[in-house]
């Protein structure tokens, strides 16, 4: 008789899961706060041009809005907005008491500069957390507006238990949306921090370390399942369209579930988490402090 070896699977870290009670607490914080005779949190959204996969995003954050209590401004552009109109509506909104953050979704045309943009926000209304200011704040340990994607893979893990104080974290991407703010992100939380880029010879090498590695490069395969170390934390970043139409990340899940301890899916792994975190960041914008929960099962 033939013995048969059954695989294990890794636990799911579920993004949907947590950021659903993550919008739960800010309602219930904010409407709190609104009982007691504060402003509800008001949110300004940029939108310029068409582009298909920006407009399903901002749908997406002016629903979670509405979910966690926080008051939507919409900001329409069309494509052929010059950056000095931009920058006089985003002058308009620093100025505005009613408006506490201002998001303006991401990428924009080519005749407007990104960076200029971003900075152009004050950053006490930078929900994105992309200002120099806010990343600044971050890199000396310093409370501010966070970026949302590398809070929300905190948040992430701290649901769950993982405490990454001691671990290698191996961050492949060194994007300044991702990885350079979640390379000091993990610094903050005591662990020891490999960040791999376009330059990095040998990725094999270093993923083969990760005790939690973070994957956010937003190509299909970058990283191979067989690499990863057994019991591995594993966090999926990227999400890509293949040409059938399913979303996939940057590794493949199926594989990479059999060697790790916990992983995220995608899609519904991050990007709901990136998204719970703007909430949460919007919230702070206002002066209003959500704690974030903890589902109190030991982690792995």
């Amino acid at each position: 008789m033939k013995e048969i070896l059954k695989q294990k699977t890794a636990a799911i870290l579920d993004g949907l899961e947590v950021s659903e009670v993550i919008l739960n607490d800010v309602r219930k914080v904010i409407d709190a706060h609104v009982q007691g005779g504060g402003n509800r949190p008001g949110l300004a959204v940029v939108l310029v041009g068409s582009d298909h996969a920006s407009q399903i995003y901002v749908r997406a954050k002016r629903k979670d809005c509405e979910k966690a209590g926080i008051r939507t401004s919409d900001f329409d552009l069309p494509y052929e907005t010059t950056q000095a109109e931009l920058l006089a509506l985003i002058d308009q909104l620093n100025q505005d008491d009613e408006i506490h953050g201002i998001l303006v979704q991401l990428p924009l045309p080519p005749q407007i500069d990104e960076i200029s943009i971003t900075n152009s926000i004050k950053s006490g209304k930078d929900v994105d957390g992309f200002h120099a200011f806010n990343v600044g704040r971050l890199a000396l340990r310093q409370r501010g507006l966070r970026p949302c994607t590398p809070r929300g893979i905190m948040a992430l893990l701290h649901y769950y238990g993982i405490d990454a104080k001691g671990y290698h974290c191996v961050i492949v991407g060194a994007s300044n949306i991702v990885g350079r703010p979640m390379g000091l992100e993990m610094l903050i939380q005591g662990a020891t921090v490999t960040t791999c880029h376009r330059f990095t010879k040998n990725l094999e090498h270093f993923v083969r370390q990760a005790e939690i590695l973070i994957i956010a490069v937003g190509k299909p395969g970058i990283v191979c399942a067989n690499w990863i170390s057994e019991g591995a934390r594993v966090i999926d970043v990227g999400i890509n369209r293949l040409e059938n139409g399913k979303l996939v990340g940057d590794i493949d899940f199926e594989d990479a579930a059999n060697k790790a301890a916990w992983i995220t899916p995608v899609p519904g792994g991050v990007g709901p988490m990136t998204r719970a975190t703007l909430m949460l960041n919007t919230a702070e914008a206002a002066g209003i402090f959500v704690e974030e929960p903890h589902k109190q099962s030991p982690g792995l």
